[in-house]
This record gives C-alpha cells, structure tokens and sequence, in this order.
C-alpha cells in the first residue's frame, strides 16, 4: 500500500510538473496553409523550417496543412480550418467579405502568369494550341490558371484543359509529352529550370503580379497577427533566419534573398483588377 502511494504521488507530482505554472499561459496554437506552388514533399520542404522558426520567435505556434492539390489546400481555407495562409486565391470580389487581411509577402520579382512549351517544341505561336491539350496547375490558380487561360478565351483559342495538381506536376506532363503546352508562373518557371535542369519556351507572358500574399483570418486575434507578421518579416534580418530562409529557397530554386517583407491588401490591385474583366466561370 505504501509503495502504491508512493508511486501516485510520484505520478501526481510529474503531472503537476507538467502543467503551465501560474500566470504562464499557454502559447496560441493555429493551422497555416500555403498553395501547393510545388509536390507536397518540395512545399513541406520548403515551409517546414521557415514556420519552425516563425513559431519560435513568435511565441504563436503554427502547424503545416497542405492538401493533396492546390484546390484542397484551398477548401480548407473556404471552410475556416485554417488561420493563417500563403496564397493568391482570396481576391475575388465574393472572397474578399471573407474578412482575410494581408500582412506580409515575399520579397520576389514580380509574377507573370505565362504559356509554356519546351524549348525544342515544334510550336512557336499560341494559335498552335487550338484544340490542344494544355496542362494547369488546377482551377484555383491564379497566375498559372485563370491569367493564361483567360487569355487563351479573349483571343479565340480553345484548348482541353488538363488539371494535374501544382504546377511541378504540370511540367512533368509537358516534358513527357502528354500535353502540348502549360500554364505557368513566371518565378516557378525559374525555379524548375533551375532544379531540373530544363529549358523552356514562352509564347506569352501577362502583367506583373505581386508574388503570394501571407494572410490571416479575421479571427485571430490583432497580437498574435502581429507577432507573427514581425517574425516573418524581420526574418531576413537576422542570421539565422537569413540561413533557414537561403536553404529553403535553395530548395525550391527561388533566389536566396527571397524574404519576407510588410504587405497590405492596397498592393494586390492589380488582382482586383483582373477579376473586373475575367469570364465570371474564372472568379
């Protein structure tokens, strides 16, 4: 008897232990999804130390959900699982009552959405695509789906769309030969070059966009949003933030000075701007 007290009280002890002491709460805890721009093991790649460190200088802790594709990745945003994002997918005028707000954004040059073939392509002109299979990274994306192939509709030019899930997939399919051409974002363009060691052709590029936006829910309160917004953008700053970010970006083929610096939702005007004159399936 004496030794089964003296176990629980060892054990109750250890639990106590565990427990936050008074006046220590415990830290936020919320879900942060950024758009499948690669594979699911490159994004996690890429975001896994980048987050890690965000949390810790934060104080807010943040978890990795990505989606099998881009599109799920965005339906947990739609459906309120998730509070932070990195995304493009939220300026349509029906998104926007959403209540996310933009705080930061990666220091990049400007996004051009873009048609692609592969360097030795026999197809040198967009009307060559008529009737074509052409491959997107889904119906959510913005700068590789809805700019190219809302282009593709104001000059004419029916294609089959092929939806393959993120854009390293899409490449995948071009330089196999299942698809003729791809829908593609200029920065990924680079960064696949870059990784694959592949070259291609551009037979269209659009206007510039900024590069994704990072956002948070309405609901999160205003001093975790904000401890989080000065750890992403002070990351570049500092050493070791400097290193998890080169690495990362090494990673995915991105430049190594590609940090994180203050946004608000006025620098994606040139988005609003689009959605004034794409078909309303595209919004």
């Amino acid at each position: 008897m004496k030794r089964q007290f003296i176990r629980m009280a060892s054990a109750l002890a250890l639990a106590t232990a565990l427990l936050p002491t008074v006046g220590q709460a415990q830290a936020p805890s919320y879900t942060f999804s950024p758009v499948n721009q690669y594979d699911i093991n490159l994004t996690a790649s890429y975001w896994n130390p980048i987050i890690a460190y965000v949390s810790e200088k934060s104080g807010v802790n943040l978890k990795l959900k990505i989606g099998r594709t881009s599109a799920d990745t965005t339906s947990y945003v739609l459906t309120k699982e998730v509070e932070f994002v990195f995304t493009n997918h939220l300026f349509t005028p029906e998104r926007e009552q959403l209540g996310w707000k933009v705080f930061g954004r990666r220091q990049s040059p400007a996004l051009q959405g873009q048609i692609v073939v592969p360097a030795d392509s026999p197809i040198t002109d967009l009307a060559q695509l008529k009737g074509q299979e052409v491959a997107f990274a889904g119906p959510e994306a913005f700068i590789v789906y809805k700019v190219p192939y809302a282009h593709l509709l104001s000059k004419g030019i029916p294609v089959k769309v092929v939806f393959t899930g993120n854009q390293t997939a899409a490449f995948a399919q071009l330089f196999s030969g299942k698809v003729m051409a791809s829908g593609a974002n200029s920065q990924l363009v680079e960064g696949y070059s870059r990784r694959e060691n592949k070259k291609f052709r551009v037979l269209w590029s659009s206007e510039p966009y900024l590069d994704l936006a990072l956002m948070a829910s309405g609901k999160v309160p205003d001093k975790d949003v904000k401890a989080v917004a000065a750890a992403f953008t002070e990351m570049g700053k500092d050493p070791r933030g400097r290193d998890i970010l080169s690495r990362a970006s090494k990673e995915v083929g991105l430049p190594a000075d590609a940090y994180f610096i203050p946004a608000t939702g006025a620098d994606y005007a040139s988005y609003r701007r689009f959605y004034q004159s794409a078909p309303a399936t595209l919004h």
